[in-house]
């Protein structure tokens, strides 16, 4: 008996223990996406919203730029300069992720033309391109930029 007794305090102590998430009340939740969208449109970014229509909840869209790295003209590099440009390069994407410019980066998997993308962050292309064309890689001709607008979710993430 004092086994199941002790199983049954266990399970009592748990549950207690558990946190609950509270649904914010509508009104919370429209004056929260109002700020959301308050805040972006001061900084200059363009956004609009949509009720999904699986969960009722408001999803916010803001419009974010990918830099597509394309393979560039200038591919002459020693290994030893191509190495030191690979770390520059590096160093670049660092700065930009750290001043909260791009949020992912990263090449592809392929050989292809397209070597890899920088999704930045700001409120316009002119901004995106001009981050992007500080790469080192690009100054020295060995990747080019092709920047295009993309719309995403505010605070969706990767699966």
């Amino acid at each position: 008996m004092k086994p199941l007794f002790f199983l049954f305090m266990i399970a009592i102590l748990i549950s207690c223990n558990q946190k609950t998430t509270e649904t914010p009340c509508p009104e919370e939740e429209k004056s929260s996406i109002a700020k959301l969208k308050k805040e972006l449109t001061e900084k200059g970014f363009s956004t609009f919203d949509y009720i999904d229509e699986a969960t009722k909840d408001t999803v916010v869209m803001q419009q974010y730029y990918i830099a597509f790295l394309k393979r560039g003209e200038n591919r002459s590099q020693t290994k030893e300069e191509a190495d030191s440009l690979q770390k520059l390069h590096m160093e670049h994407l660092g700065r930009m992720y750290d001043e909260g410019f791009a949020d992912i980066s990263g090449p592809f998997g392929d050989d292809g033309e397209i070597r890899g993308i920088t999704i930045y962050n700001v409120p316009n292309i002119q901004i995106a391109d001009s981050l992007a064309n500080l790469d080192p890689m690009v100054k020295a001709g060995r990747l080019k930029i092709d920047v295009h607008p993309w719309w995403a979710a505010k605070g969706f993430k990767l699966r």
